[in-house]
């Protein structure tokens, strides 16, 4: 599976696998290192935080929440819902905003309904903001990036 606007992907272990901007080589970075600054292991380029949301399964949800430095602001989704759609855009300018200071995740509501209901979601879009493990707002309906970054700064 790979994020929504880069190349990367993952491995089993839940790490993603970051191609370095300089000389395309994969690096395996852990769910406890997605918003640090890094470097490459071949050419030493620097490697940015994850600027954008990250689409993930239950198992990935599990590992990168449990090794988590910083917040984490959660979209709960589906393909055919319009208004999960129309907060995409929203939701991407949140993690670029939030680059380096919380991760933003998605979970597919439909594909991952296990997820979804550790959280009571009933409705769609929904938005959770975890940290340290610990549900720290919810809200359900479509809000603005500025809202998001609010909540996540505020945790």
């Amino acid at each position: 599976m790979s994020t929504s606007a880069t190349n990367s992907s993952r491995e089993s272990t839940g790490a993603l696998v970051r191609p370095c901007p300089a000389c395309g080589k994969g690096n395996r970075i852990p769910a406890e290192h997605l918003a640090d600054r890094g470097r490459c292991g071949a050419c030493k380029t620097a490697i940015e935080p994850v600027a954008e949301p990250l689409n993930v399964n239950a198992d990935e949800f599990r590992t990168i929440v449990k090794g988590a430095k910083v917040p984490i602001l959660v979209d709960f989704w589906a393909a055919w819902c319009g208004p999960c759609r129309m907060a995409a855009p929203e939701v991407a300018k949140a993690a670029a905003t939030l680059a380096g200071r919380g991760l933003v995740l998605k979970v597919d509501t439909e594909k991952h309904p296990e997820v979804a209901a550790l959280f009571q979601v009933r409705g769609i879009p929904n938005f959770v903001v975890l940290k340290n493990q610990q549900m720290v707002v919810q809200q359900a309906g479509l809000v603005d990036h500025r809202q998001m970054v609010r909540w996540v700064e505020a945790a």
